[in-house]
């Protein structure tokens, strides 16, 4: 916690002390010449009284009746009692602090300041540990704030100046409200289709209990719910109860044949043959839609700590969703669809509408397996061709309400200077319709996370949510653009930490270069800033500032150093106790430590001729000027030197605007690549573009063995290499749908959008292992031979499944696809897009072209047939 508005820029002591007690007093030198010995004097005399300050004990005296403690207490409780101490005898006369300087309260050179609401002010920064909690942390402070307030009467405090947990807050709002509309529309879908509450209340239930599941496994690991988790099972709402649909309608339809049946089965045989006819379809299904999220969890960096959560709960909840169907949707059916009446059984009028329909359609598709294969084909290409035409980002604009914005003056600029231009960007910041309150630290505190110069500000602003996002957003980067003679960004907080974290720059796109001599590397970087600028698209161009600023050096002459018996250290020790300041002592008051610093008067300090004839006390007593033994000058000197990986660097940074974040970042790779270097410096682009190419390469390298892995799936659920070769030809159209998805809501590509490729490839996977699985289970245990009533019966029967587990799948991601962009939803919203595109293109997929596809490839050669995997023969 941090206190940059102190006047010292601290914080501790000082924070008490600016809320209205007496400021430390401060020895100042009245003269321009004080001796070491009356430093020494003075120091000695200081630590006397704080000795004496915290007050000792002295003993006891008895009386007749009591004995009475002794305690001598300090003399010295202020400035006036500290200037009237002793710290020599002149002969007969004492020579008293106040005779060799000026005692008075006051402040240490201040190194920050704070600007609250157009004014002056304290701003306590509270930084929270990595594994803390912001919203549990957030209202702890809020109400420890709440039980200083009786105490701060004459304090105005304002915690919402920027508030993290806010943005949160609405984040979890927005996606516990969609996975609610998610639930809502899943339910409906399964009324439509079966009519029936009782399959309906069974496919049902595996919701609350997936969800349960995978949140009660995140409890009992120690992790917390956030907002990437919310997402994950709003992601795999309309997945957790897709084999529950598969395992109901099968056991349903095999109930209603059983009935029809001359001689019936016992209801346990059926509902067990029937859960065992799927059992191991279902397993695998579920173990290829978790094994393609497995890239997910080789992410780094940025990209891994916000999309692994996702994963997590994801994978979790599928996990659960499969447990249920293997345990507990068996039962429920057993229990309550025996007992159905015989009207509940039958198709309902849209089931049959469907079917009429699909049975006129698919003969023509499974007899043109040609057609199939052009349509697939065809797809891939557009596909391809749509992909390598889209736009690239990183991580979307987070719709924050906490802004974050910088000012960089030119290096020397003054805390004063610094102070006007913020409190003018206050008054006109807080003029915008919406703003709500203004703050601002320049410079840093005392015990500050970074290392800043007076010239550094950061802005703060909050909006109120009900205002037009987008039109506020824009005025306040018109009036930050009024300051064009600094450096100045409008940024959220997450943006402006993932920039930080990437780069170490607040930039998009940093080009960090590397060498040993500070001159030679700006040069460098001046001839890159130069190379970069014509580039179309970039924006707030600048070289990091690494300039040289006016120095005032004191070098120690060693000849002069001898002759006069001192030294180097004793020379710098007596003109720093003058120029900077040293503390000597504490005086302890009213619970409360105050420091006793000596310090040069302002005029012995402030002018570097006065500085000069500054007294330097020799070893045999005799004072001589600082000149005489030191050359003072006035000399340029680097204002920060950089480091990274033991070397020196500098960074030309630039932000992209009305343009392709990867053909700009590819631009200026390119740009950087025919600038000379010198020999030993070398440049390194980074930035959003080389997290999101880093990001790609290791979704693309473990995807592809990830997709070995289901493809191995696939031949040991089927011990085909026909079928397994048919899946890897098909599956990927089914990314069909999720390209015309992106194409048509902007073409941006951003790493949302590629988890939701991923997403597609799994779902597509399960609906086409259930049809080729009831395809291969019709041939071997129901002597359907392989021929046209093979394919038309075995799509016709899992048409239904297929359809709802689409629909489900779909609707439930309709609330995040509808809200948009809203808090909490923007790296949601494109990986819904894809996922509903790939949903559409991946029904197409297995209800036309994967039976016209089956009926050209999935003829086996003859061969003893095997029992199924997990049916008995």
């Amino acid at each position: 916690m941090d206190d940059p508005a102190a006047p010292d820029g601290g914080a501790g002591r000082r924070q008490r002390r600016d809320l209205g007690s007496p400021r430390p007093p401060i020895a100042s030198s009245g003269r321009s010449r004080p001796t070491a010995r009356c430093r020494r004097d003075a120091r000695r005399t200081a630590r006397r009284g704080r000795r004496r300050g915290a007050g000792r004990w002295g003993g006891f005296v008895d009386t007749a009746t009591q004995r009475l403690a002794v305690q001598q207490t300090s003399a010295i409780q202020s400035s006036a009692d500290l200037a009237q101490a002793v710290i020599k005898q002149s002969g007969e006369a004492p020579v008293r602090i106040g005779d060799v300087a000026r005692v008075v309260d006051g402040f240490a050179a201040p190194i920050g300041n704070a600007i609250i609401d157009d004014g002056p002010g304290l701003m306590l920064i509270v930084e929270k540990q990595p594994t803390g909690n912001t919203l549990q942390l957030t209202r702890d402070v809020e109400a420890a704030i709440g039980e200083l307030k009786p105490g701060l009467r004459d304090v105005k405090v304002d915690t919402t100046i920027f508030r993290p947990a806010t943005f949160i807050e609405r984040s979890i709002d927005n996606l516990t409200r969609a996975l609610a509309i998610g639930c809502l529309l899943v339910a409906v879908v399964l009324f439509v289709f079966t009519r029936d509450w009782r399959q309906a209340t069974i496919s049902l239930v595996a919701i609350p209990l997936s969800l349960l599941g995978a949140g009660l496994v995140l409890l009992w690991s120690g992790a917390t719910i956030n907002t990437m988790v919310i997402a994950g099972l709003v992601i795999a709402l309309g997945e957790v109860v897709d084999d529950a649909i598969i395992d109901v309608e099968n056991i349903a339809r095999r109930l209603r044949l059983n009935r029809e049946a001359g001689n019936p089965r016992s209801n346990f045989d059926v509902v067990l043959s029937a859960s065992l006819e799927v059992r191991s379809a279902v397993v695998f299904a579920s173990l290829i839609v978790m094994l393609v999220f497995l890239p997910i969890f080789f992410l780094g960096g940025v990209a891994g700590t916000f999309f692994q959560p996702l994963a997590i709960a994801y994978v979790l909840a599928i996990a659960a969703s499969l447990l249920v169907a293997l345990v507990v949707t068996p039962a429920m059916c057993l229990f309550l669809l025996p007992n159905a009446p015989l009207k509940a059984e039958r198709d309902t009028r849209l089931v049959g509408a469907l079917k009429r329909r699909y049975a006129g359609v698919l003969p023509r598709m499974v007899a043109r397996p040609a057609l199939a294969m052009g349509i697939v084909a065809g797809g891939l290409l557009l596909a391809s061709v749509g992909y390598a035409g889209f736009k690239d980002q990183f991580l979307p604009d987070f719709r924050e309400t906490d802004f974050l914005m910088h000012f960089v003056e030119k290096p020397g600029t003054s805390i004063e200077a610094m102070d006007r231009i913020t409190i003018r960007a206050s008054r006109e910041l807080r003029a915008i319709p919406g703003v709500r309150n203004f703050g601002a630290h320049i410079g840093r505190a005392e015990a500050a996370d970074e290392v800043v110069g007076p010239n550094f500000t950061e802005l703060w602003i909050s909006l109120d949510e009900n205002v037009d996002y987008d039109a506020s957003v824009a005025r306040i980067k018109e009036v930050i653009d009024g300051y064009p003679g600094l450096y100045r960004d409008v940024l959220t907080y997450l943006r402006e930490r993932i920039k930080e974290v990437l780069s170490g720059a607040g930039a998009t796109v940093v080009v960090r270069i590397f060498g040993p001599d500070q001159v030679e590397l700006r040069a460098t970087a001046e001839r890159v800033r130069a190379k970069v600028a014509a580039i179309d698209g970039v924006a707030d161009l600048k070289v990091e500032q690494q300039v040289l600023v006016p120095q005032i050096q004191v070098r120690p002459r060693p000849g002069d150093l001898a002759t006069l018996g001192l030294t180097a250290g004793e020379v710098r020790r007596q003109a720093q106790t003058l120029v900077a300041g040293q503390k000597v002592g504490e005086i302890y008051r009213d619970q409360k430590a105050f420091d006793v610093a000596l310090w040069g008067e302002p005029k012995v300090r402030g002018d570097v001729h006065a500085l000069a004839d500054m007294m330097i006390q020799t070893p045999a007593g005799a004072p001589v000027r600082l000149r005489d033994v030191a050359d003072i000058r006035v000399m340029p000197a680097p204002n920060e030197i950089k480091r990274e990986n033991g070397q020196r660097r500098i960074d030309v940074t630039l932000n992209v605007a009305g343009a392709d974040l990867g053909t700009v970042a590819r631009a200026v790779e390119t740009a950087v690549g025919q600038v000379p270097f010198a020999t030993g410096y070398h440049p390194q682009v980074l930035g959003e573009y080389a997290a999101l190419r880093d990001s790609r390469q290791r979704l693309w390298t473990t995807g592809l063995l990830c997709l070995l892995g289901v493809l191995l799936l696939v031949w040991l659920e089927f011990r085909s290499a026909r079928i397994t070769a048919l899946v890897a030809t098909s599956l990927p159209f089914a990314l069909v749908g999720g390209v015309v998805g992106v194409a048509l809501t902007g073409g941006v590509l951003s790493l949302g959008s590629l988890v939701g490729f991923v997403t597609v490839i799994g779902i597509s996977a399960r609906n086409g292992i259930m049809l080729l699985s009831h395809y291969d289970h019709l041939r071997r245990f129901e002597g359907e031979e392989f021929g046209p009533r093979l394919i038309l019966r075995g799509a016709e029967e899992r048409l239904v499944p297929i359809l709802m587990t689409a629909a489900c799948a779909g609707l439930a991601l309709l609330p995040l696809i509808v809200a948009g962009n809203a808090p909490g939803h923007e790296i949601e919203h494109p990986m819904a897009i894809v996922i509903l595109g790939g949903l559409v293109s991946s029904t197409v997929l297995n209800l036309f072209l994967m039976p016209a596809l089956y009926a050209r490839f999935g003829r086996e050669k003859p061969t003893p047939d095997a029992p199924l995997a997990g049916v008995p023969a």
